[in-house]
């Protein structure tokens, strides 16, 4: 127990302590044992130390023991910082824990966060991958290994989940994010937050942080802190439900966003924050701004930083990250008067509750046991839980023939730049991994150990992954390390000789892990130059080629599918990825992941999303170009490979789609069957997918909306009859005020394996 406290507030946490174990979503008992002991600590605190729990700050320093170590400690024990980002490693925060519990007057423990976004060592696929899986279980389990992990070496804070929808593939961080559909992402940020968070009660959960609120994944021309400008039907039927779904799951922190909502920077947004957030989906954490953000409000025409720390606490944010704009400028604000006292009370409120639910209070040091560095990090069952995530994510988007699964001999060639290169595997947001010193096995040594000699494996790099250097190392720093120095000639004359003699050839190809994520945002979504001269010799070899596609978002693959008979979109798979890699290509383990992204044909092509409103002169069904409708001239309507899309090692066959009742009455559900059969010779997985359209109503609708759909495994000849079910409730939309409306009228239902090949059928929902 903190023993710096007060003895009165020592006596006050005994008994809140003995009540048990807290939430962030609090009833009776709970609760007032948690209000208790705020009030009581707040009754002590200045004005100047509850401002100091706004302050969120970068502790690098606090890493690398420089000159500004000092002056950060001297700020801690003055009260001065709520928490810190960017603090790794268990004896690093436990010293600057130690700081505050001892040396503060007040002994109020810190928060230490980090973006642990997709595995602290044990890295698992990128956000977009794990939603690919459709597998919330999946979602969850790595979540909670995430936390356990992160929470063994001291953190106790994530900013994580980034629920934003993403449906312009040239964004870079389309790969944060669980994709264009709101149903999806809603139940991928729930199996996030529960992953992350649990009840709080054990030492390896940590809090977990909805971002980035909100609509950052429209930002304009896919550009990243870009401005966001949309209806706020919009916003309210297709951007906002990931977040309040997140918030529903008792999320313990929202992180506000760059981007401008209505003409207004999101972390100033008073409309977003307090209407939105508070009033309608009563949200009860605290609010954190992202980096910076208050400082660069002055860039949206929001003049002096005073103005912008006052106009951001009143808008809704709790905690400033990174600007030190609420620590300087808020007490002479509520002198002024320009902001209430009360505000700031609450601001601190929030926060020390998120440390009352964490235990800190009882324990500021149970997230740095030394124990657990040995047990918790690393291991193989948590290696062993990725590499087989990791293989279920993985899109299988054409095999030709059959080609996959290959056979464990022959001759093997693996040709490309991300065949010999296990770090690039991680994908982006790695830093813990990053700086494990930790080596990570690449693709063509993972099927050397999965082939174990009974194959002949020859590798060739075969081109750099951009043929202009300056234009590698602009777009992918940790590439440049990659580069090699040959000419591309010899380089290219290298790989087709190794592919003659090879009975199939393996081309690992496709972005680099820093062609994604933050700031790594693409005009051109083909495959880079150097890779597609390459690729484009490999097949005049005439060998059987497989495509094994690293990728952090929707890419065009329209000339190598086109040319490659089997194409493996293996998206970044994390620290298993090579190892679970092989086990697809080889059989072990089953491609079973489908698309939460629409693929376009063109990159001109996008936004291309399968949810998009129809028009006044819609394209006949099979048909290419008529002058007057929407279309473009050069290039076929449509995407490559529609949302919800994968193949398997299996074939599926989709009969009897049956909706229970024609006329459905408010308050009742559509209930709709399907016979599912495996009609192939292996076991496989199948996503059965439900949407509906409905067909007139007040408003334009989309022509397709995902309403349900399940995960199932089927035996070879297995069918099985999968009942779905949608509320008629769920049939309605959002008006602009954020009421929701449910009309009676016609509507069509769908059903099948991915939004454009599905049976039809229809029904109505009557008073």
């Amino acid at each position: 127990m903190n023993k710096t406290l007060p003895n009165a507030l020592v006596t006050i946490l005994a008994c809140a302590m003995a009540i048990g174990c807290t939430q962030p979503k609090k009833n009776s008992a709970e609760a007032t044992a948690r209000e208790v002991f705020v009030d009581s600590l707040m009754e002590s605190m200045t004005l100047d130390e509850m401002i100091g729990q706004l302050n969120l700050i970068d502790g690098g320093a606090l890493n690398t023991g420089n000159s500004r170590k000092g002056v950060i400690s001297k700020d801690i024990a003055e009260g001065k910082v709520g928490g810190f980002l960017s603090v790794m490693g268990q004896e690093n925060i436990r010293e600057a824990q130690r700081i505050a519990v001892e040396e503060s007057r007040l002994g109020i423990p810190l928060l230490f966060g980090l973006d642990v976004i997709h595995g602290y060592r044990t890295i698992f696929p990128i956000p977009l991958a794990l939603a690919a899986t459709w597998d919330t279980a999946a979602v969850r389990e790595a979540a909670a290994i995430a936390a356990k992990e992160a929470t063994a070496d001291g953190l106790n804070w994530t900013f994580s989940p980034m629920v934003d929808i993403a449906r312009d593939a040239r964004w870079g961080r389309v790969a944060e994010s669980a994709g264009e559909d709101p149903l999806v992402a809603s139940a991928m940020a729930r199996a996030f937050v529960e992953g992350y968070q649990g009840d709080l009660c054990g030492d390896d959960k940590m809090l977990a942080c909805a971002k980035h609120f909100g609509l950052y994944g429209a930002s304009e021309a896919g550009k990243d802190y870009n401005p966001v400008d949309m209806s706020r039907i919009r916003m309210f039927n297709e951007y906002l439900p990931p977040y309040e779904a997140a918030v529903r799951a008792g999320v313990g922190s929202v992180m506000s966003s760059f981007n401008t909502v209505d003409y207004v920077p999101a972390v100033g947004n008073k409309w977003l924050m307090s209407n939105v957030l508070r009033d309608m989906w009563d949200f009860s954490g605290f609010v954190v701004t992202d980096y910076g953000s208050i400082g660069e409000m002055s860039k949206w025409g929001i003049e002096g930083m005073e103005k912008s720390a006052v106009q951001c606490l009143e808008a809704g944010n709790d905690m400033d990250m990174c600007s030190k704009a609420f620590v300087r400028h808020l007490s002479q604000a509520v002198e002024e008067g320009t902001v209430s006292a009360s505000r700031v009370r609450t601001a601190c409120r929030r926060i020390l509750e998120a440390k009352y639910d964490l235990g800190l209070f009882a324990d500021p040091h149970k997230h740095c046991k030394a124990e657990r560095l040995l047990t918790d990090i690393y291991t193989a069952e948590h290696r062993a839980t990725a590499r087989r995530i990791a293989a279920e994510s993985m899109v299988l988007l054409k095999n030709d023939g059959n080609l996959l699964p290959l056979r464990k001999g022959g001759r093997i060639a693996v040709i490309g730049p991300m065949a010999d290169n296990g770090k690039n595997m991680l994908g982006c947001w790695t830093h813990c991994a990053d700086t494990a010193n930790t080596h990570f096995t690449s693709l063509v040594e993972a099927i050397r150990k999965a082939t174990d000699g009974q194959a002949q494996v020859f590798y060739a790099k075969g081109s750099n992954v951009y043929l202009d250097a300056k234009k590698e190392a602009n777009a992918c720093a940790f590439a440049t390390g990659m580069r090699d120095g040959r000419s591309p000639e010899q380089m290219i004359a290298e790989a087709f000789n190794i592919a003659k003699k090879a009975d199939i050839v393996i081309m690992a190809i496709g972005e680099t892990r820093e062609m994604t994520g933050e700031s790594a945002s693409r005009t051109d979504l083909e495959l880079p130059d150097a890779q597609m001269d390459l690729l484009r010799k490999i097949v005049e070899t005439g060998k059987p080629i497989v495509a094994v596609y690293s990728t952090g978002r929707p890419v065009v693959m329209e000339w190598e599918r086109t040319h490659i008979p089997a194409i493996l979109n293996i998206w970044f798979g994390g620290s298993e990825a090579a190892e679970a890699v092989a086990d697809v290509l080889f059989g072990d383990a089953e491609p079973t992941g489908r698309l939460t992204v629409t693929f376009p044909r063109a990159t001109g092509q996008v936004p291309l999303y399968y949810a998009h409103l129809n028009t006044g002169r819609p394209l006949a069904p099979g048909k290419w170009f008529s002058k007057y409708v929407n279309n473009y001239i050069d290039v076929e309507e449509g995407p490559a490979y529609p949302f919800g899309f994968g193949l398997s090692y299996t074939t599926f066959e989709y009969s009897k789609m049956v909706v229970e009742r024609e006329k459905i009455k408010m308050g009742d559900s559509l209930r709709v069957s399907v016979d599912v059969s495996n009609t192939g010779e292996r076991t496989g997985h199948e996503v059965v997918q439900l949407y509906v359209h409905d067909v007139y109503a007040s408003i334009a609708r989309p022509v397709k909306e995902l309403k349900a759909y399940r995960r199932i495994e089927l035996k070879p000849g297995e069918t099985k009859t999968v009942r779905l079910s949608v509320s008629a409730d769920d049939l309605g939309y959002y008006m602009g005020d954020g009421t929701k409306r449910v009309e009676p009228g016609d509507f069509e239902v769908f059903v099948g394996g991915n939004s454009r090949d599905v049976l039809t059928s229809h029904f109505t929902l009557t008073d």
